[in-house]
């Protein structure tokens, strides 16, 4: 399964978890493991608070501010950063689900990490039933 995500910004937080519980209630799994994969070396997943939107805005201020864009790198596309945070954050992620769902957190959302957009990207999906 897969499905896309259009980033608006150079770099963004985008919060996907809604569209990964609709996947898996179209897979009718209800009980097992789904892996979130991006196949792209500039953009990652993760898993943080989704309540408060300023956590989300002091990861990118700090990510930001421990790989900045404009360095001394060799890398001739002018996008070295994106790649380092993107490794920084990973390619992928597993949850448990649970009656239908991915099983959360109170406070936890699953994010698309975008750090060379705005662009359309693509999420892949693995989903095993028990």
């Amino acid at each position: 399964m897969e499905f896309t995500v259009k980033s608006s910004k150079r770099t963004e937080l985008i919060n996907i978890t809604q569209e990964i519980n609709k996947k898996l209630k179209e897979s009718g799994v209800q009980s097992g493991v789904c892996t979130i994969y991006i196949p792209h070396t500039t953009a990652g997943v993760t898993v943080n608070e989704g309540a408060d939107p300023d956590v989300v805005q002091d990861i990118v201020m700090k990510l930001d501010k421990m790989v900045p864009r404009d360095e001394d790198y060799r890398h001739s596309e002018g996008n070295s950063d994106a790649h380092i945070k993107a490794s920084l954050m990973g390619a992928s992620e597993t949850f448990l689900i649970e009656n239908g769902s991915i099983s959360l957190g109170t406070w936890q959302k699953i994010y698309f990490c975008e750090f060379d957009g705005p662009r359309t990207r693509k999420v892949w999906l693995r989903i095993f039933g028990v």
